[in-house]
């Protein structure tokens, strides 16, 4: 079995993926978190935690819409689920490390909008 040596067309896509490794950190991160909801969702927790009606009301997402996307951010690691069972049965929602550790981009993603949007 013989190999081919790496085409120009292959080196050029290697060295096209080394010089963008921290761009790829930056789309990976976006596409991780990028949706509407889930933005709005992870900021308002910044705040504490929340039960799944107080999160409704603070983000005006659907019930069907809140519960799909805090499902997809649990299941991902950014936030994590309390029920209690008492009457009324309750979910509370908090961020977990993961999650938290995205306030200080907020707060950076807060000053730019201050100086750049109007």
């Amino acid at each position: 079995m013989t190999t081919q040596p790496p085409t120009a067309e292959t080196d050029e896509e290697t060295d096209v993926v080394r010089q963008n490794a921290d761009v790829c950190n930056v789309v990976g991160s976006i596409k991780e978190i990028g949706s509407k909801w889930k933005l709005i969702i992870l900021n308002d927790l910044r705040d504490g935690e929340k039960r799944f009606n107080e999160l409704k009301r603070s983000t005006g997402a659907s019930s069907y819409t809140l519960s799909r996307v805090l499902g997809d951010l649990e299941e991902e690691g950014f936030i994590k689920n309390r029920k209690e069972f008492e009457s009324p049965v309750a979910s509370y929602y908090t961020l977990t490390e993961k999650g938290s550790a995205l306030c200080p981009v907020f707060d950076v993603l807060d000053e730019w909008g201050e100086d750049w949007l109007e």
